[in-house]
């Protein structure tokens, strides 16, 4: 084989061995089986076979019978995502709660939560909230929750005011490209805040944290 040929080989092995994973996240909690796999794929259930070995060997997905499943291995790079996450958004939040002058954050959807994975307080101001990686609230509560749930088209930012804590005022933009990730950028001051001003700010540092995650 000669090598452009072999790098092809290599490069659809990978595409297949990356469709077999996601064929298998997206079954949730209804294993699929060697033939379902396959159809799923478009390959043979000796190709399928084949791509398992090596996902297996990393505890990606296990066997189960004839029926596979996510494996543990799975956990342990979720485990390692939200660090990198927190270290591409870190710049984009910090020139914003410098430029707000309150606190900024990245909040990622977690089920029917919202979980703030990386927050930056302003420097220069007196008084300002002080939000802890790690909250969680409702995704259909508060500004950055729901930030997350606009759809496509809607307003480009949202504001609530009290909905979490009395006296609370948030803006909130989404965090839209970056697939399989449903996050927003959103910043939180007990004062109410200029949202002509606050909104595009806010949607600018969201448009940042999304380019810094490509």
């Amino acid at each position: 084989m000669t090598r452009p040929a072999a790098a092809k080989e290599s490069s659809l092995t990978l595409e297949r061995g990356l469709a077999l994973l996601q064929a298998v996240a997206d079954a949730d909690t209804e294993a699929l089986s060697i033939s379902d796999l396959a159809a799923t794929i478009g390959a043979s259930r000796a190709a399928v076979y084949r791509l398992l070995v090596p996902l297996q060997a990393r505890g990606l997905v296990r066997r189960d019978g004839s029926k596979v499943r996510l494996g543990l291995g799975v956990l342990r790079l979720a485990a390692r995502a939200l660090p990198q996450l927190r270290v591409a958004a870190l710049p984009a939040l910090r020139t914003l709660a410098e430029q707000v002058g309150a606190t900024a954050h990245l909040t990622v959807a977690d089920g029917p939560e919202a979980q703030a994975v990386a927050v930056v307080e302003p420097s220069w101001t007196a008084f300002h909230v002080a939000y802890r990686v790690g909250t969680r609230h409702p995704v259909r509560l508060g500004a950055a929750g729901r930030a997350i749930e606009l759809p496509p088209g809607a307003d480009p930012w949202v504001c609530t005011m009290g909905e979490l804590q009395p006296g609370a005022c948030g803006v909130a933009a989404p965090v839209r490209g970056v697939p399989g990730l449903r996050a927003s950028v959103g910043v939180v001051a007990m004062q109410e805040l200029d949202v002509d001003r606050v909104g595009p700010a806010v949607l600018t540092a969201a448009t940042e944290v999304a380019q810094a995650l490509h």
